[in-house]
């Protein structure tokens, strides 16, 4: 029998030019709206799995800024999958492009909202948590300019 263990994957929070960030709707986390990401591929960096699982489901091309938090979803609610450890490592992304072609399989529906705004939404609580630490971060950062 296998051993189970958790799993690394990655997620990106996307940033346009305009500041308006990008969310996604998938039948995964029950329709709530979350970010792009996905597995990290065995010998991939980090880095470069997020690149390539945005532009896998979503079309973007992005430049990864840094690292913003990292999360551990063990067994998560609304998740379509149960008894899975997954751990998140959540990146803030900069889009070089803004034309949204979705995969259609992973995600059914998106679109660009001001940040604030997208606290109003359904929000998987994995996203919300990494959407209130970048507007955090973004207040800190206004704060000391």
């Amino acid at each position: 029998m296998e051993e189970k263990r958790p799993e690394a994957t990655v997620g990106g929070l996307i940033v346009r030019s305009d500041g308006k960030i990008l969310l996604v709707k998938s039948y995964k986390w029950n329709n709530y709206f979350s970010v792009p990401g996905g597995h990290i591929e065995f010998g991939e960096r980090a880095e470069d799995a997020i690149k390539r699982e945005i532009l896998e489901e979503t079309g973007l091309d992005v430049e990864v800024i840094e690292l913003l938090m990292v999360q551990q979803a063990i067994n998560p609610e609304g998740y379509y999958k149960r008894d899975v450890h997954y751990i998140f490592l959540d990146y803030l992304c900069k889009a070089k492009n803004s034309e949204v072609h979705l995969d259609n399989v992973e995600l059914q529906d998106y679109l660009w909202i001001n940040p604030e705004e997208a606290l109003k939404l359904n929000l998987e609580p994995y996203t919300r948590r990494l959407l209130e630490k970048y507007l955090n971060k973004t207040k800190d950062t206004l704060s000391i300019s």
